[in-house]
């Protein structure tokens, strides 16, 4: 997971952003507030072998919305996979703050 602290900025596929938009109203600002800020919790996502490090990430924005984000590092970048208000389970952990 050491690549996942080296990133420097984000790198936005636009039918992802639709999604994320279109079923959870997700916008990319509020994606990249959440990986910004802090208190973070990450952990290593599920990834079938053939494929890209995958993380889950939960946070809050800058408003206070609370968010499960999906996302992998490409090079330097951060790429958004997915975005949804956290669930309730989801919600409960991460203000415990366990990994």
């Amino acid at each position: 997971m050491d690549e996942l602290w080296a990133w420097t900025g984000f790198d936005w596929d636009d039918g992802n952003s639709e999604k994320n938009w279109s079923a959870h109203r997700v916008r990319r600002s509020e994606c990249e507030e959440v990986l910004l800020n802090r208190p973070l919790i990450v952990a290593q996502g599920h990834s079938r072998e053939d494929r890209e490090a995958r993380y889950q990430a939960m946070g809050e924005t800058s408003a206070g919305r609370t968010l499960f984000v999906v996302f992998t590092v490409r090079g330097n970048l951060v790429r958004v996979i997915s975005a949804r208000d956290m669930s309730r389970r989801e919600r409960s952990v991460y203000e415990r703050g366990d990994d």
